[in-house]
């Protein structure tokens, strides 16, 4: 099999799976589940990306129970593991004791990056530049009329200095407000327009010319409270705070740690169609801004309350993109109800609090695989070969004999099927 296919993006959905099927042996069966596009049709699906054969589905979610600023909220979660939306219900029920969750944000300001190199005098180039700015801001507004209007654009310049192993740097910054969008279209066409000015100012040549995914101009803060009694006493609470205190000793617990974070984070970016690996890089290069990788949230406690906040970077929007080519984004969008970019990016930051705190909660009571289990063992009973109501018997039988393992399903699904023959 060669991999070296002339022409293949030319072809049509149908000859590119007729093509892949034969080069893999693809069964007729695998065919026609592959045929099979669900709610992104096939001709949605081919414009939104290159090379299409098929789309592929994820469970889509509704997590229950969130307050957040004292309104009720619906989260549609898109994530393919067992136990993340239970869980975040359970916890939001949780902060509902307390109020809820609560959040405040910077606003949707992006960070679009021009790189010049090769700069004869790096701090006079500088001056040069901040000089000139109201004219450099002016250039890469005419870029975008309408967001303008609305009320976005470049709204400052900063210029750095940077030392590289190749050399020294002169890095710009364009600051710009996106308003209702991710941004990542409007801010690199800005970059792209000002880099040629921005060299002949400094005399050096531009390079990289492209939004930073470390959006710390866009940060979104929730915190909650809540009476201990509602995690489950005064221990549990304490053995909440001890957990992050060990994440924030040590990278290599802060890892899992965000990941729980990220979890419910991800899955709402997932379900409203924005760039989760962009809101992945810039969380997770946020949480070592310091030098050192830690957690993103803090817990602490006083005995009668448990106090946590998250801080972290969340670039998404309600337009362009696939939040508007994509169906059940658009319907995501409106279960969530949320009006502004701003708004969804609050409420991802709650959702990321609250399914920590589920994490956290597990972990320091009855340990984070009792409830996972319970549910990944229904993903074994189907790869068993259970059907139907054969899952859930199978899945009830290993958690009793405390076995969630393959080999243990067939078993009990071996000895279900003989009972029923006799």
């Amino acid at each position: 099999m060669s991999s070296r296919i002339p022409g293949f993006y030319r072809l049509t959905v149908e000859e590119r799976l007729k093509i892949i099927s034969e080069l893999v042996n693809l069964s007729s069966e695998e065919v026609e589940l592959l045929k099979k596009y669900g709610a992104l049709d096939v001709d949605t699906a081919n414009r939104m990306i290159e090379n299409v054969i098929s789309t592929y589905q994820l469970p889509l979610g509704i997590a229950v129970n969130f307050m957040i600023n004292n309104r009720d909220y619906l989260i549609p979660m898109v994530i393919e593991e067992p136990s993340v939306v239970a869980a975040a219900s359970n916890a939001a029920k949780m902060t509902r004791e307390g109020g809820g969750v609560y959040t405040m944000s910077t606003g949707p300001v992006m960070i679009g990056q021009i790189q010049l190199v090769k700069v004869p005098q790096p701090s006079i180039a500088r001056n040069e530049i901040l000089k000139r700015k109201d004219e450099i801001m002016e250039l890469a507004n005419q870029c975008d009329p309408v967001l303008l209007k609305l009320g976005g654009g470049v709204k400052d310049l900063e210029v750095r200095i940077l030392d590289t192993v190749v050399g020294t740097m002169l890095i710009v910054h364009l600051i710009v407000d996106v308003r209702d969008a991710m941004g990542a279209n409007a801010v690199n066409t800005m970059a792209e327009t000002v880099a040629p000015r921005l060299a002949s100012i400094s005399g050096g040549t531009f390079r990289l010319r492209i939004l930073s995914n470390l959006a710390d101009k866009r940060l979104v803060r929730a915190w909650t409270k809540i009476p201990v009694e509602a995690v489950g006493g005064k221990d549990v609470a304490e053995g909440i705070m001890e957990a992050w205190a060990f994440a924030d000793a040590d990278p290599y617990r802060a890892a899992t740690h965000n990941k729980g974070i990220m979890n419910g984070v991800d899955a709402v970016v997932v379900a409203t169609g924005n760039d989760w690996r962009a809101v992945e890089a810039g969380a997770h290069a946020y949480a070592a801004r310091d030098g050192r990788y830690r957690p993103l949230s803090r817990w602490e406690t006083d005995g009668s309350y448990l106090y946590g906040v998250l801080e972290m970077p969340i670039a998404v929007g309600i337009v362009g993109g696939a939040t508007k080519t994509h169906p059940l984004a658009r319907i995501s969008l409106k279960i969530l109800g949320v009006k502004t970019a701003q708004e969804l990016a609050e409420v991802i930051g709650a959702v990321g609090l609250v399914q920590n705190l589920a994490a956290l909660r597990a972990l320091a009571a009855e340990g984070i695989q009792a409830g996972h289990m319970s549910l990944h063992a229904k993903n074994i009973a189907v790869m068993a070969g259970a059907v139907g109501a054969e899952i859930d018997l199978v899945a009830e039988e290993m958690i009793r004999e405390k076995t969630v393992r393959l080999d243990k399903a067939q078993e009990i699904l071996n000895r279900l099927r003989s009972f029923k023959k006799d």
